[in-house]
């Protein structure tokens, strides 16, 4: 009897939960961004109530950015870098993202100590403010670290995209001094299972304290339409959409596409990045000439357009969490080109071969770029890949609507939701 009151009453909390949402660095519309939103977008659908902590550029306004309609600037508190809290540039979880960014490997004693003493700060005056129920972060880096430490007591949730992890092996030091904190999170929602055998080495948990779930694609921006475009004779979309850099393969895909000038394909090329690699790859798109056209950063809707307008998508990654444009791609229809990491494969079935062509990786040099004695036989795929491809879209292969439907349709952001609420209980039943 006392079990089943102990279960009704922690239904009620669920049902009326205030969720206090971290994230270290701009809550953009690309990767945890992009989780992020939808994650206060669905904690309202539910009926919860979202807080949102995020680190922001001195620039920065709510009003320019699709959370202006999602959540209320009383609910939202702000780490400002180069600016009032914070003197260096918004803290990347990768080393080239699509703004401005100090890379971790970058940052000194002094800066770890001041980044470490404003988040818990800005945590704990959320705390009172808000007094959430609960707090969903996201990487297993400093922010959740400081999360912890500011609130002990308070259920923790973590979800693991992937770049944390890679900043483990490139920052140790940073890394170590982190794990104690990190060990104390209540549940950590890994994308994929391969990527939840790594936390659970990393921090030393038992199983059951890490749960195995996807991102999502948004249904109101990325569907198929009934019948795709005609494809014109003489130009198939190809489409990329992500970080503008070397890790994403982009070099390697605008080098191999050079190569293959003479097939009728244009390449759409969507997203941002910054420095000398963006730099790189915007050289090697102009010598593909009117062949490419480079859109920046797309809202949802806009890239929904252009995936329905296209006949493959393209993600040439050498790393990757679990790569949710390949959802949208699929889901708009699009025949979709990819190397086989992890996240890929556990995503696609062998069901799914029809739709994916994914090209075999051999083992990297470094967690994410390939041995240079490989790169004769990265390209032979990777233009076998696309050759086949273009040539498929060509002859009037077509994909079965009702095979998308059944491979996208478990990744719906209420179906995950769903299980991430679940989640949720776990971690409150345990604190």
């Amino acid at each position: 009897m006392l079990r089943l009151i102990d279960r009704m009453f922690e239904s009620a909390y669920i049902l009326r939960m205030k969720i206090l949402h971290l994230l270290s660095q701009i809550p953009d519309a690309t990767g945890s961004g992009k989780y992020v939103q939808e994650m206060i977008r669905q904690s309202r659908n539910r009926g919860f109530e979202p807080f949102l902590v995020a680190g922001v550029p001195k620039n920065f306004t709510l009003e320019d950015t699709p959370l202006a309609k999602i959540i209320k600037p009383d609910h939202c508190l702000f780490v400002r870098f180069e600016d009032r809290d914070l003197s260096f540039k918004v803290v990347g979880m990768s080393n080239v993202m699509p703004y401005p960014s100090t890379v971790c490997a970058h940052l000194t004693k002094d800066d770890i100590d001041a980044y470490m003493k404003v988040f818990e700060g800005v945590i704990k005056q959320a705390i009172e403010r808000f007094s959430p129920q609960l707090i969903h972060s996201n990487h297993l880096w400093m922010a959740t670290a400081a999360a912890r430490r500011t609130a002990p007591d308070l259920p923790l949730v973590t979800t693991c995209h992937g770049t944390c992890l890679r900043q483990h092996h490139l920052c140790p030091e940073l890394g170590n001094s982190l794990l104690t904190d990190l060990s104390g999170i209540d549940r950590i929602i890994a994308l994929f299972e391969q990527q939840k055998q790594e936390i659970m080495e990393l921090l030393n948990l038992p199983e059951e304290r890490v749960a195995t779930i996807s991102g999502g694609f948004n249904q109101q921006c990325f569907f198929t339409n009934q019948t795709k475009p005609e494809t014109e004779q003489d130009k198939i979309n190809i489409l990329y959409a992500g970080k503008i850099n070397r890790a994403k393969g982009v070099p390697w895909m605008l080098r191999n596409l050079a190569k293959l000038k003479h097939l009728p394909f244009h390449l759409h090329l969507v997203g941002g990045g910054s420095g000398p690699e963006k730099q790189e790859c915007l050289e090697l798109a102009a010598a593909l000439g009117e062949k490419v056209t480079i859109h920046g950063i797309l809202p949802h809707q806009e890239l929904g357009k252009l995936m329905r307008r296209s006949q493959i998508f393209i993600l040439p990654s050498f790393f990757e969490g679990l790569p949710l444009v390949l959802l949208e791609a699929l889901a708009c229809g699009c025949r979709v080109v990819t190397t086989d990491l992890p996240g890929v494969k556990e995503l696609f079935s062998t069901d799914s071969a029809e739709m994916v062509h994914m090209i075999n990786l051999p083992e990297l040099q470094t967690i994410d770029a390939p041995h240079p004695d490989d790169g004769p036989l990265l390209d032979e795929r990777l233009q076998k890949a696309l050759a086949e491809s273009i040539q498929a879209v060509q002859s009037g292969e077509t994909i079965d609507p009702a095979a998308i439907a059944r491979l996208t349709a478990p990744y719906t952001w209420a179906n995950i939701f769903n299980r991430i609420t679940e989640v949720y209980q776990q971690a409150i039943s345990r604190a």
